[in-house]
């Protein structure tokens, strides 16, 4: 129990820092390809900082523990909106000025409802994850076009243009990628065994497991690119980021489940989480999207949602979730 505790906190800090190397490394050395900084911004970024929750979610399928690849999937949302949005907000209110932005809430809340019919009956079969596949590469796509048609009047590309790494050799670029994987790759085993021993030793599901500190521990990164961007008033980034990690945890965190250990899931998906997770991304859209005005998230709101946050963590430890 104590080797799978050690194991658990250094795989976090370990996946930590190397989801910040892999990011550093993927936009400088996409940059130096002569990428523009709103292109990286809105796709190499989003890739790499979902990264850690995909290979955590490949990993544990791979091993028969699919439950802790959905309770990623989902408690990585959940975590986005309800604790690091939440913090940030707390910390700086965001206003949201980004049409891209606000083009995108409207597919997240789409895409939210794709998995969902996908997953209604109960199972998470191979077909319906090649097809959540095949969405995340249409989204990337018009996200890309989109990016191009709007990137002379976009906020967001000054914001991205002063965040993505200037004056980085491709060497040293390429060099922080490759670095940053392995070591994804190192803690992301590390953090599974240890998260799956720990819940085979107090008796809880893989999927509470991969709800409550898989999920905090993997959207690490996505808190300090979140803070950071807002203590530079970058508030597009910091809510992009939020969005674009929840792209690609229902599409490709969740497609990967289903193609690695297609099968059925816990009931709880569907009754309790999926609801939970919903109503989350309802509450950034109302709060972000601003229907007359730019949209904002004040201090109240994010405190709001932390305390739902915290509220849902409760309930997942207090009544019976084991």
């Amino acid at each position: 129990m104590l080797l799978a505790i050690c194991a658990l906190v250094a795989g976090i800090a370990v996946l930590a820092w190397a989801a910040d190397r892999f990011v550093f490394g993927a936009a400088a050395t996409a940059r130096n390809l002569g990428v523009s900084a709103l292109m990286v911004g809105l796709t190499v970024v989003a890739v790499a900082t979902s990264m850690p929750e995909m290979l955590i979610s490949a990993i544990a399928s791979w091993q028969g523990n699919a439950g802790l690849g959905i309770g990623n999937a989902l408690g990585s949302n959940i975590t986005n909106i309800g604790l690091i949005l939440g913090i940030t907000a707390v910390i700086k209110p965001l206003q949201v000025h980004s049409t891209t932005l606000r083009r995108e809430l409207p597919i997240l809340l789409a895409i939210t409802l794709i998995a969902l019919v996908l997953m209604l009956d109960g199972y998470l079969r191979r077909l319906d994850g090649f097809l959540l596949l095949v969405v995340l590469g249409v989204v990337m796509y018009w996200v890309a076009s989109l990016g191009l048609r709007t990137r002379a009047s976009d906020p967001m590309r000054s914001e991205f243009d002063s965040s993505v790494p200037h004056d980085v050799s491709t060497a040293r670029s390429f060099g922080w990628l490759v670095l940053g994987l392995l070591m994804l790759l190192l803690s992301s085993r590390m953090l599974v065994w240890g998260a799956v021993n720990i819940a085979q030793s107090i008796g809880i599901s893989d999927l509470v497991i991969g709800l409550t500190i898989v999920a905090v521990g993997t959207s690490l990164p996505e808190l300090a690119a979140c803070v950071a961007s807002a203590l530079r008033n970058q508030h597009d980034i910091a809510i992009g980021t939020i969005i674009g990690s929840n792209m690609f945890n229902l599409l490709a965190v969740l497609g990967i489940v289903g193609i690695v250990r297609p099968g059925a899931f816990p009931t709880e998906v569907l009754t309790r989480d999926y609801p939970a997770m919903i109503a989350f991304t309802l509450a950034l859209f109302a709060m972000a999207y601003g229907f007359r005005k730019p949209g904002q998230v004040n201090r109240l709101e994010g405190g709001v949602l932390l305390a739902c946050f915290v509220g849902y963590q409760l309930y997942l430890y207090g009544k019976g979730a084991w």
